[in-house]
């Protein structure tokens, strides 16, 4: 089992991203959470056992939303965590 802290860049608020990134994780079964940034960016943390696959289809691009780049940083794991969540 693996946490991340990812920060994505892009055309990434505004378009459903956040969305996605809760239906992405959910189906995976991975805990966390994710929220817009106030520079455009959206960050979230990631924890489970497929956070890589979490992370590969997070980045393909859709019909709005569009990644140009990220940065990925592994995070102690959070044993009280049951859910993926937006943050505001």
């Amino acid at each position: 089992m693996k946490r991340y802290y990812i920060v994505y860049e892009g055309i990434v608020q505004g378009v459903g991203f956040r969305g996605r990134l809760i239906q992405i994780a959910r189906k995976k079964g991975l805990t966390g959470f994710v929220r817009n940034c106030d520079n455009g960016n959206v960050e979230c943390e990631v924890q489970g056992e497929e956070v890589d696959a979490f992370l590969k289809e997070s980045i393909q691009n859709d019909y709005f939303a569009r990644v140009y780049d990220y940065s990925l940083r592994e995070l102690p794991l959070k044993e009280d965590e049951d859910r993926f969540t937006v943050r505001f």
